[in-house]
C-alpha cells in the first residue's frame, strides 16, 4: 500500500522545515511520588512526593513534538504574564523551541495542568486556567506578532484546545496572512463551531469532537463514514483526518472518500498528548511534500509509539523510522 523506501525520505525532509504552531498554550506540571497509605482525613491517597517536571502542553506540545521530530517550529499564542507563564516560555527555550513571539498578558492567567502520578497511574489532574477571547489590546500585539512568523514558514497548524485564543476573530486573521503567502493551514479543533475553519486544508479532529459537531456520535463505521463525509462537505477543505482511538484513524478526501488506517500501537500506556503528535507529524509530513494518506499514515505511526509512553511525551524521527522498517519487515504494510 505505501513505498517504505519514499516514507522514509519524506522523515528524513523532516528537518528544516519551518512549522507556524498558534493555539492555546499550556504548562504540564507532572509530580512524581509513591502513594503507600490512605490518608485518614478522606478516604484518597496520599502521595508522597518525589520530583516534579515541567513540558510543554496544548499547542506547545504541538510545537515540543515538532521539534522532537526535526523541524522547526515558531510559536504564537498568548501566556499570562505569570510564573507559569515564565516556566513554560523556559521548557521551550530548554528545548531550542522559537518563543519570540508569545504575546505576553497580565489580563491572563496561563493555563496549567499538574498530574499526580503514583506507581504509574494518574491519580489526580489539577487545572488552573483562564477562559474567554482575547481582548482589544491582546488581538492588536497577535496580529503584529502573526505577520512575522507567517512571512516564513511552509506550514501552519492551529491547535484549539477551547481555552479562547482560537477564534473567528483570530482565525480570519490567520487565514488572510496564510493566503497571502500561500501557506497551507491544519486545523485540530475542539471547539463546538467548524464554521471559522471553512477553507483550511485539513481538518483533525478526534472522533467525539467530530460526532459533536455534526450531531451523531460515532460508534460504527457507518456513522464515522456520515460524519467525516458531512465535515468534509461542510468545512470545504481538501481532506478530514478523524482520529479513533484504539481503532486507529480515518481519513476522508475528495479522491479517495475514506480510507480506514487501523491503530499500530503495541501497548497502550498513556493517551495524553497523543493528538499532538498525530498533528505534527502530519503537518511535518505535507510540509515535506507527502500526500495526504501518506502523511496521515506516518501520523498514524507516531501515535502508536507515543501511546506506549507515560505522560506528555514526543517521537523522534528515528523512532518513527525504526517502527516504519519494522513494519515493512514483517510485511505489515
Amino acid at each position: 500500500m505505501f513505498d517504505v523506501e519514499k516514507l522514509g525520505e519524506v522523515i528524513s525532509g523532516f528537518s528544516g522545515r519551518r512549522v507556524a504552531v498558534f493555539g492555546d498554550l499550556m504548562l504540564d506540571e507532572y509530580i512524581f511520588g509513591d502513594a503507600n497509605r490512605i490518608s485518614p482525613e478522606a478516604p484518597v491517597p496520599v502521595v508522597l512526593a518525589e520530583r516534579r517536571t515541567d513540558v510543554p502542553g496544548g499547542a506547545a506540545n504541538v510545537a515540543n513534538n515538532i521539534s522532537a521530530l526535526g523541524g522547526i517550529p515558531i510559536v504564537s499564542g498568548i501566556i499570562g504574564e505569570d510564573d507559569v507563564g515564565g516556566r513554560l516560555q523556559g521548557v521551550l527555550a530548554e528545548r531550542g523551541i522559537d518563543g519570540r513571539h508569545l504575546v505576553v498578558s497580565p489580563a491572563r492567567k496561563t493555563t496549567l495542568k499538574i498530574r499526580v502520578i503514583a506507581h504509574n497511574q494518574q491519580i489526580v489532574r489539577i487545572d488552573e486556567e483562564t477562559t474567554g477571547e482575547p481582548n482589544r489590546e491582546e488581538l492588536d500585539r497577535l496580529s503584529e506578532a502573526l505577520k512575522w512568523v507567517l512571512s516564513d514558514v511552509h506550514i501552519l497548524v492551529i491547535s484549539d484546545y477551547g481555552k479562547g485564543a482560537v477564534n473567528a476573530e483570530t482565525v480570519g486573521i490567520l487565514f488572510e496572512l496564510a493566503e497571502r503567502n500561500s501557506i497551507p493551514v491544519v486545523v485540530d479543533p475542539k471547539t463546538g463551531d467548524y464554521s471559522h475553519f471553512k477553507g483550511c486544508n485539513v481538518l483533525t479532529p478526534n472522533h467525539k469532537e467530530a460526532g459533536r459537531v455534526v450531531g451523531r456520535t460515532i460508534c460504527t463505521e457507518e456513522d464515522l463514514r456520515w460524519v467525516g463525509g458531512k465535515l468534509l462537505a461542510e468545512v470545504g477543505c481538501e481532506g478530514v483526518l478523524i482520529t479513533w482511538g484504539e481503532r486507529g484513524m480515518a481519513l476522508f478526501e475528495g479522491r479517495d472518500p475514506f480510507t480506514h488506517l487501523p491503530t499500530e500501537a503495541r501497548e497502550v500506556y498513556d493517551v495524553t498528548g497523543a493528538g499532538d503528535t498525530v498533528v505534527a507529524t502530519l503537518v511535518l509530513a505535507l510540509a515535506a511534500g507527502a500526500d495526504l494518506l501518506s502523511a496521515a499514515y506516518l501520523a498514524n505511526l507516531a501515535a502508536g509509539i507515543v501511546v506506549g509512553k507515560m505522560g506528555t511525551s514526543t517521537v523522534n524521527g528515528e523512532e518513527l523510522t525504526e517502527r516504519l522498517t519494522g513494519l515493512d519487515r514483517k510485511g505489515g504494510r
